[in-house]
């Protein structure tokens, strides 16, 4: 249904050279209350000053393909200090690229000048700066005409622009035309454009996982070569992005994709040696699947969570390694978990906020394994054990555990105190010092009773 309404969009004459191809609309039937009520002011308040103004990139895609938009971006010829002049709440943001934030109660609409297109030159001035060896962009705040800002978008499906007052679309790198045939194409040179910028070869795989398109052969054909670019972007930008991968609903899907484009070298630095253990893999890829399973349900999902999966077997090999080294388990966990966090914090900079909540879950697990005497009671009660639990099931499904112990730990939790007494395992008691009693001094007083 879908591919049939693009296909009526598209049959219109080819328009000149620089000017857009425009769709009524009758043609692709997205309607003004689609947008929210913030994203409507903007635009409406942008035009009223006599400005231009249009709902642009991912959301008019999301709109054409009938999903509904996370959020929505506003482009205009207005440049940063005019737009905040015009919007009581609102605010600058942004080196690299300055932005106008605006805000309607709890919605903030992100508004963006017009830009040229970005050209590496030896004589960069103080609004653009590249880096002259890799050529990519560290800053570009020179404005543009709507022409130039469609050429520096990165994807032709993200080059397209809805105004909600004449209800148009302007489509000036035939974006309709790709999504009807879902194929993502790169605006301009593949290689070029990420060199400007690495990250839009993390972008090319998300939005092909999660929107179900085919990367054009040319965008492909540069990311094996240019793929160590990645080492050059801020961690905290690689980060964000990767949150963004793995909470898009589709993240098995892209982490498939950034192994045979070989990209998962520039994410988790344990990545790809996980993935070369079949206990590994399937312990990620189940953990990947079951995140996408929330995010498709509604049900709320944590970053410290998933990436506790996603390093566990580091931490488990590296564990196993300082304990043949002669450490006792305890020391050797805390060691491991300790090397593993601060190696990939080098590529990654997960906040250290999540830290905490990653250790209480690894270091929970062995206690899984004590089933005798206070403490699986004591477990029980700890306020991270559902998420430790469910960490312990999936360790279950993947192989890596036996399947009876997941079983025995759902048995206790629905059991009775008088149940739960009788379900304890002392085999699996820890072998516990004897302790040589002291005799007291004397037989009479000042002994309290005999015991």
């Amino acid at each position: 249904m879908i591919r049939k309404l693009i296909s009526r969009v598209f049959q219109k004459k080819s328009p000149k050279k620089g000017e857009p191809r425009i769709f009524k609309l009758k043609s692709h039937g997205i309607t003004a209350n689609q947008l929210t009520p913030c994203a409507l002011k903007t635009v409406k308040t942008l035009q009223q000053a006599g400005f231009k103004a249009f709902v642009v990139g991912g959301a008019v895609r999301d709109l054409l393909l009938r999903r509904k938009p996370k959020d929505f971006d506003v482009a205009t010829d207005a440049d940063p200090d005019e737009v905040r002049h015009l919007f009581r709440r609102s605010r600058i943001i942004g080196r690299r690229f300055r932005i106008v934030h605006v805000m309607c109660g709890p919605e903030t609409i992100e508004v963006s000048t017009f830009r040229t297109v970005a050209v590496s030159t030896n004589n960069d001035s103080d609004d653009r700066q590249t880096d002259q060896e890799s050529g990519r962009i560290l800053r570009d705040n020179v404005f543009g005409s709507q022409v130039e800002d469609a050429m520096r978008r990165d994807f032709t499906i993200n080059a397209l622009y809805y105004d909600p007052v004449s209800q148009e679309i302007w489509d000036y790198h035939n974006g309709v035309a790709d999504l009807k045939a879902g194929v993502m194409r790169i605006i301009g040179d593949p290689a070029q454009r990420y060199r400007e910028d690495p990250v839009r070869m993390l972008r090319a795989v998300r939005f092909a996982a999660k929107l179900g398109l085919k990367l054009d052969p040319a965008a492909i054909r540069p990311i094996r070569e240019l793929a160590e670019l990645l080492e050059d972007v801020p961690a905290a930008r690689l980060f964000d992005e990767m949150l963004k991968l793995l909470f898009s609903g589709h993240a098995a899907k892209s982490i498939l994709l950034l192994r045979k484009k070989g990209l998962h070298h520039g994410l988790l630095p344990t990545l790809d040696v996980i993935m070369e253990q079949p206990m590994g893999e399937r312990f990620v890829m189940l953990a990947l699947a079951k995140t996408d399973q929330r995010i498709g349900e509604g049900k709320p999902v944590s970053p410290a969570y998933l990436f506790a999966a996603l390093l566990w077997h580091e931490v488990l090999a590296a564990w196993r390694q300082y304990q043949t080294e002669g450490e006792k388990p305890v020391p050797a966990l805390h060691l491991a978990m300790d090397v593993v966090l601060a190696a990939q914090s080098e590529k990654l900079a997960i906040p250290h906020r999540y830290d905490a909540v990653m250790k209480e879950i690894w270091t929970m697990q062995p206690r899984f394994l004590q089933r005798a005497g206070q403490r699986p009671f004591r477990l029980l009660e700890h306020p991270r054990f559902r998420a430790a639990f469910d960490f312990l099931m999936m360790r279950c499904e993947s192989g890596e555990v036996d399947a009876e112990v997941g079983r025995w730990w759902e048995d206790f939790q629905d059991a009775g105190e008088h149940e739960r007494g009788q379900m304890l395992i002392k085999d699996e008691a820890p072998a516990a010092k004897k302790r040589r009693r002291r005799k007291p001094k004397s037989e009479g007083l000042g002994v309290r009773g005999e015991e």
